[in-house]
C-alpha cells in the first residue's frame, strides 16, 4: 500500500509538468528593396495577457494562466482585436536599430492567427513588422525582451546568414544586411548543445520517463548500456533523416506512439527483470519515434543554412548529455538501496539516509516554491523535488524489507515503473482522444 501511494505521488507530480507548453518565438529577418521585414511567429495570447514568459515552459506556471487559456479559445478575429492595441508598446520594446545608432521605424504590416484548435496546446500568431532601411545602413540589430521568452532569429535571402538564439533580454548585435554573419561550425555546434540538453532537462518529460524506464529494468550495467546504445543509435538516425527532409511523420502519430513506448518499457520492467534478446530491437524501434520527436523541436528552432551538420551534431550531443544526466541522478539516488539489497551495506544507515533525503526534498519543494523559482525552472519546486522524495521513501521501504527476495526490484523498480506506465498511458489517451 505504501508503495502504491508513493507511485501515485509520482504520477500526480509528473502529470503536473505536462501542462500547457510555451515554445520559443521564431523571427525571420529580411531586407528587400529598401525595406526591412521581420516575420515573428510567437505566443499571441501571452502577449495580450501581458505576462512574462522569461524562463517559463508552460502557461500553468503563470499568474495569468486562466486569462491565457481564455484567449486560446477566442476566434482569430477576436484575438486580433485584443492584440492590435498592444502593438505600439510591443514594437517599442524591441529596440530595433539601424547601423547601431538610429532607431528603426517599424510598423505592423499584418497579423495572422491560427484557427482555434486544441486549447490545451499553444497556437501560432504571425506578426509581420516592416520599416524603411536606408541604403547607407550596413547593419541591423534587435534586442528581444526577456518577458517574451526566447527568440530564434534567422536572416533570410542572403549568403552566410545570421542565426541566433536570444533569451533573457539579449541583443542580436549588428547583423550585416548583405550577409556574412554566419556562425562558424564550432560556434554553431556549441550553440545547439544547450538546445538539445534543454529539450531533455527540464522540457522533455516524456523522454525522461522513457530513459528512466530503461534504467529501472535491472541494477546491472550491461542491460542499461545495451538499451541506451540502441536508443541513441535509433534516434540519431531518424533525427538526421527528418531534419534533412528524407522522412516526415505528423506529430499526431508520433506523440501517441512515444507515449505508448513509455508504457511498454515500464510494463515490461514489472513483468521481467531480464534483458530479453528482443528488447534492444524494440528499444531501437521506439528510438526511431523519439528521434522524430526531437526533429520537431529542431524544426521549431530551424537550422542555419550551411551549418546543418554542426547544429545537428550539437543538438544530439546535448540530448545525450541530458539523458546521461537523468540516469546519473537516478543512479546516485538509488545506489545505496541497491548496495543494501546486495548485502554490501547496512540497513540502519540506509534508512537514516533516505529519511533525511525525503525530508530535504519535501522541504526544498516547499521552501523554493516561489515565483522566482517558477520563472527560472518553468514549474513549481514541488514538481521537481517531491518525486525525488517519493523515490527516497521507496528506497526506505526496500532497505527495511531487505530480507524479502529482490527487495529493491519489488519496492523500488516495480512501483516506479508502474507510476511511469500510468503516466504514459494517460498521455496516450490524452494525445489520441482528448
Amino acid at each position: 500500500m505504501k508503495a502504491l501511494l508513493v507511485s501515485l505521488c509520482l504520477v500526480v507530480a509528473a502529470a503536473m509538468v505536462s501542462a500547457h507548453e510555451v515554445r520559443p518565438a521564431i523571427g525571420d529577418l529580411e531586407v528587400v528593396e529598401g525595406q526591412v521585414e521581420i516575420t515573428l511567429t510567437l505566443n499571441g495570447e501571452a502577449l495580450v495577457a501581458g505576462v512574462s514568459l522569461e524562463g517559463i515552459e508552460n502557461t500553468d506556471a503563470l499568474d495569468a494562466s486562466e486569462d491565457v487559456d481564455r484567449l486560446r479559445a477566442l476566434e482569430p478575429d477576436a484575438l486580433r482585436a485584443e492584440l492590435e492595441p498592444r502593438m505600439a508598446e510591443f514594437i517599442d520594446s524591441l529596440e530595433a536599430q539601424i547601423a547601431g545608432e538610429q532607431r528603426a521605424e517599424l510598423s505592423v504590416s499584418s497579423i495572422e492567427i491560427d484557427p482555434v484548435g486544441n486549447v490545451e496546446l499553444p497556437r501560432d500568431t504571425e506578426i509581420v513588422l516592416t520599416g524603411p532601411m536606408p541604403e547607407w545602413a550596413g547593419t541591423f540589430s534587435l534586442t528581444w525582451p526577456a518577458a517574451y521568452g526566447a527568440l530564434v532569429l534567422r536572416q533570410q535571402g542572403v549568403d552566410e546568414p545570421y542565426t541566433g538564439y536570444l533569451e533573457g533580454g539579449q541583443s542580436s548585435g549588428p547583423i550585416a544586411i548583405g550577409g556574412g554573419d554566419e556562425a562558424s561550425g564550432w560556434m554553431t555546434f556549441s550553440t545547439y548543445i544547450p538546445v538539445g540538453f534543454d529539450h531533455i532537462l527540464p522540457k522533455g518529460l516524456d523522454h525522461i520517463l522513457f530513459v528512466l524506464g530503461l534504467f529501472f529494468l535491472s541494477t546491472r550495467m550491461a542491460p542499461l548500456l545495451w538499451q541506451v546504445s540502441a536508443f541513441t543509435l535509433a534516434h540519431t538516425v531518424t533525427l538526421a533523416m527528418a531534419v534533412l527532409g528524407i522522412v516526415s511523420v505528423p506529430g499526431s502519430i508520433v506523440e501517441p506512439l512515444i507515449a505508448a513506448s513509455i508504457v511498454y518499457v515500464a510494463v515490461e520492467n514489472i513483468v521481467s527483470d531480464k534483458l530479453h534478446r528482443w528488447r534492444p530491437f524494440v528499444i531501437f524501434g521506439f528510438g526511431l519515434l523519439h528521434g522524430l520527436g526531437f526533429a520537431s523541436v529542431l524544426g521549431e528552432f530551424g537550422l542555419p543554412d550551411g551549418q546543418v551538420v554542426p547544429a545537428l551534431i550539437g543538438f544530439n550531443v546535448g540530448v545525450e548529455l541530458g539523458q546521461l544526466t537523468v540516469i546519473a541522478i537516478a543512479f546516485i539516488l538509488v545506489w545505496y538501496a541497491i548496495r543494501v539489497d546486495r548485502g554490501e551495506a547496512d540497513v540502519a544507515p540506509a534508512q537514516g539516509l533516505y529519511a533525511v533525503l525525503a525530508v530535504i526534498f519535501v522541504g526544498l519543494g516547499l521552501a523554493l516554491n516561489t515565483p522566482g523559482f517558477v520563472v527560472v525552472m518553468g514549474a513549481s519546486a514541488m514538481v521537481f523535488f517531491w518525486p525525488l522524495a517519493a523515490l527516497s521513501l521507496l528506497c526506505i521501504l526496500s532497505a527495511t524489507l531487505v530480507d524479502r527476495l529482490d527487495a529493491y526490484r519489488r519496492y523500488v523498480a516495480v512501483p516506479a515503473s508502474a507510476a511511469i506506465a500510468l503516466v504514459g498511458a494517460y498521455w496516450f489517451v490524452e494525445r489520441v482522444f482528448l
